[in-house]
């Protein structure tokens, strides 16, 4: 019998929900995040994301030292079979781009990139960590198959503490071996980085503009996401 490789092998199916924080009276957060089911997400258009983020305005020019880190994290992943998507690329080494999702955060997140981290439930898939909040509630990470496909989940785990204490024989806060433990740490949640960077922009410009205690007026845009909470009020 021949050896699978990792184009072989069965993919495995993660649960999906948004991970993030109120929207004012619009939508209700117990804690600092809440998770929140998709299909009570304002749907969005997939066909306008093209990988260019026109949403945010021109990429800008490269930044050297950005396309130095992702050059070498696109060797390491290509020496696994692995390739990082071209809109993330392309956001994490533009100047009007990079830094963007740190910039609107309202919990603190910010961008942190790490290695080539292998996924604890499928062989041949890596997980790269790219935003963390600020006190590490909620870690976010493209997950990466052999198959080229590439999206986003989220853990309330750091896979490279993980890994490295595993490593060095201390102790860590999960059972790595258990498949069937990590498969529940691991929520999936947008299906490109740039739909999820696109929701994760819109919901923290949003925040701001319903918590600031006035009655602002939005850009349509923002509008229109919040009329999917608070539809407008049919004419008397």
């Amino acid at each position: 019998m021949s050896e699978q490789t990792g184009s072989d092998l069965p993919s495995v199916d993660f649960d999906a929900a948004w991970c993030a924080t109120d929207l004012g009276k619009y939508r209700a957060c117990r804690y600092t995040y809440e998770q929140y089911s998709l299909d009570s997400l304002p749907p969005l258009d997939s066909s306008h994301f093209t990988g260019a983020f026109p949403w945010l305005g021109e990429a800008g020019d490269l930044i050297p030292r950005q396309v130095i880190e992702l050059n070498g994290l696109a060797r390491d992943l290509a020496a696994k079979g692995l390739t990082l998507p071209r809109d993330f690329v392309t956001f994490q080494t533009t100047e009007n781009l990079y830094g963007s999702l740190d910039e609107v955060s309202v919990t603190g997140c910010w961008t942190n990139l790490s290695d080539p981290l292998p996924s604890p439930v499928e062989p041949g898939a890596f997980l790269v960590r790219f935003f963390r909040d600020q006190q590490d509630c909620v870690i976010w990470y493209l997950y990466l198959r052999p198959t080229s496909e590439a999206f986003v989940v989220y853990s309330a785990l750091d896979y490279e503490f993980e890994y490295e204490a595993r490593r060095d024989g201390e102790e860590t806060q999960t059972d790595l071996e258990d498949a069937e433990q990590q498969r529940a740490e691991i929520l999936w949640c947008a299906p490109s980085f740039e739909e999820f960077a696109h929701r994760f922009w819109i919901e923290n410009r949003l925040w701001r503009a319903v918590n600031d205690g006035e009655s602002p007026v939005l850009e349509p845009r923002l509008q229109d996401y919040l009329n999917h909470y608070a539809p407008p009020r049919a004419s008397m």
